[in-house]
């Protein structure tokens, strides 16, 4: 082998030894977990509310009517 080889081959192992460390490191790094965990949870409320928009809707009127009815006894 002559000594370019060498170095070309010894480059190529270099890049392919930190090519394997970074899809190692990506592999496990874990910081968008938060994020995606974030995005679910708002994706189930949504379609709780897309669900039971009518009770909830009848749930707080009556509420707001509780409210302001006691306000004006207060008053």
């Amino acid at each position: 082998m002559t000594g370019t080889a060498m170095y070309f081959g010894a480059f190529i192992k270099r890049a392919l030894n930190a090519a394997g460390l970074e899809v190692k490191r990506f592999a496990e790094d874990e910081s968008g977990v938060g994020v995606i965990e974030v995005v679910l949870i708002l994706v189930v409320l949504i379609g709780l509310v897309a669900v039971f928009k009518t009770q909830i809707n009848e749930l707080l009127t009556k509420i707001f009517t509780s409210i302001s009815s006691m306000s004006d006894d207060i008053l």
